[in-house]
């Protein structure tokens, strides 16, 4: 078995030599019409993963060969067996960018990021695995999910390590603000857990009715379950950059909005999404049976549509290709798809809001709202 540093190593080298040859992020060229931030946003988020890769590849090398190749896969890195892959698995790195751009943009070196960086990477990692196993789902990123490749117990017990590795990386970073540091990520923890506690909660409750899941209610599961840990990395960025406590607590509560605007995204993607794009079936959720914003937003209403839908969703038979079909229109019909765009853009409006409430640095203020944008902007 290939050794998770060498893996790393390796797929360092493979995926640069992609990124040679294709414009990064797969960005689309100046002229194709698309928003700026299409094309600013990719390159930003490769710089900033550039930054951060080797203390990631280093952390990672630290665990068992086993557990570590099972991190490697997750992300992105290897395949089964520790072969590197060519990079075409890897995330965007999202929450890594954020706490480096956060630390430039008060004024502080992007390294002095990096480690909080790398913590919520791993947090962010370890949640994918345990989440995957809890909502069955089989791939991610188009090819097999960590316990579907390994088995149950081994995706885990590498999720497992993946969240004491990132404790552990962050508690042994050296500087005045570690202990704050730590602090912040342990209370992340505790909202990321809560907010998956409500969202296996809202799969057994009914579609309509008193006890129906309401759309405020999936909002401030969503803020949990996604926007802490992106609220978190903002605010390690600023924290470990030295920022006062005001600029923290404002860039923590603009990545809690974007966490929710991400996550409206992803539930339009879940539906409407392009499989070559999402790596799953379109409709998936619907398929599912997910209780996501969109849906939800159209049973809110009561009109015909809306009593159409509930019969679909309600029908203990799985909803066949017509069935998913009719229900994604009857979801559009109904305005959810409108409600959850109006949504997402609603909170990146507040994102905004909080960090132009205090002073940054303009380049990298103006990254981190290109980002936004690329963010909203996501192949449907």
């Amino acid at each position: 078995m290939t050794s998770p540093a060498t893996v790393s190593a390796d797929t360092v080298r493979t995926t640069a030599a992609v990124r040679d040859t294709v414009p990064s992020g797969g960005a689309a060229p100046p002229d194709s019409g698309l928003p700026e931030a299409a094309v600013t946003a990719p390159r930003v988020l490769a710089r900033c993963r550039d930054l951060v890769r080797p203390s990631l590849v280093a952390a990672i090398g630290r665990l068992h060969p086993w557990t570590g190749e099972m991190a490697a896969f997750s992300l992105g890195w290897c395949e089964v067996g520790g072969t590197p892959a060519d990079g075409s698995f890897e995330g965007k790195g999202v929450r890594q960018a954020l706490a480096v751009l956060c630390a430039e943009a008060v004024e502080a070196p992007g390294e002095s990021a990096v480690a909080g960086a790398v913590a919520v990477e791993l947090i962010h990692t370890f949640s994918l695995l345990h989440d995957d196993i809890m909502d069955g789902d089989g791939t991610r990123r188009q090819r097999e999910t960590v316990w579907k490749a390994y088995g149950t117990g081994p995706a885990v017990l590498a999720g497992d390590a993946l969240f004491a590795l990132a404790v552990q990386t962050l508690a042994e970073t050296p500087g005045p603000h570690t202990a704050a540091a730590v602090g912040r990520l342990s209370e992340t923890l505790s909202g990321l857990v809560r907010g998956q506690a409500e969202d296996l909660l809202f799969a057994d409750r009914p579609w309509t009715g008193p006890e129906a899941v309401r759309p405020e209610e999936y909002r401030a599961m969503a803020e949990l379950k996604t926007g802490t840990l992106l609220g978190c990395a903002a605010a390690l960025g600023g924290l470990l950059g030295g920022a006062p406590a005001r600029t923290v607590a404002a860039l923590d509560r603009a990545g809690r909005h974007l966490g929710v605007a991400f996550q409206a995204v992803d539930d339009l993607l879940g539906i409407w999404g392009d499989p070559a794009v999402t790596g799953k079936p379109v409709h998936s959720d619907l398929r599912q049976q997910k209780k996501t914003y969109p849906v939800l937003a159209a049973l809110a209403g009561d009109g015909l549509h809306s009593r159409e839908l509930a019969v679909l969703l309600e029908s203990p038979l799985a909803l066949d290709d017509a069935d998913a079909v009719r229900a994604a229109a009857l979801v559009e019909a109904c305005g959810g798809r409108t409600a959850t765009l109006d949504e997402a853009g609603h909170h990146l409006d507040a994102a905004r809001v909080c960090l132009r409430s205090v002073p940054l640095a303009p380049r990298a203020s103006r990254q981190i709202e290109e980002l936004l944008a690329f963010l909203l902007h996501r192949r449907m």
